[in-house]
Order: structure tokens, then C-alpha cells, then sequence
């Protein structure tokens, strides 16, 4: 039996470069935000609201780098 679920398939879009998304270009969502507002008053940096959701993601990975947040352990 196949597993026909797209999320659980390999190239999901949890796995899927930002670049790539076909809604990147829309407007940060609110949890993006929410988030990135956080990770940004950790690591010292602006918050910048006007990043896109593939803008967005890219900022939230880096600055996870940064802080060591969100990362397993």
C-alpha cells in the first residue's frame, strides 16, 4: 500500500527550499512573525515586518543558527 499523503512524502514542502514555494512571495504570516519578532530581540538584531514568507524562513534558519534556538538536541 502507498502512502499517498503529501506531507509525509519525502519532498514535502517542510523540505522544500523557500525559493521554491509557489506562495514565497506572499506576506510573512502571523506565526512567522510572531516568531521571527522573538528570534530577532534574542540575537539583538531589527525586525524587519515587511519580509515575505520565503524571506521570512530564510531569517528564521539564520538567526536559529544564531541563537541555538530550535534546534535538537
Amino acid at each position: 500500500m502507498s502512502d499517498d499523503n503529501p506531507k509525509t512524502h519525502p519532498y514535502s514542502n517542510a523540505e522544500k527550499d523557500p525559493d521554491d514555494w509557489t506562495t514565497g512571495d506572499e506576506p510573512m504570516t502571523g506565526a512567522q512573525a510572531s516568531y521571527l519578532k522573538t528570534l530577532s530581540e534574542e540575537a539583538g538584531e531589527s525586525f524587519d515586518e515587511t519580509l515575505s514568507k520565503a524571506d521570512a524562513s530564510k531569517k528564521i534558519d539564520s538567526l536559529q543558527e544564531q541563537t541555538g534556538r530550535g534546534k535538537a538536541d
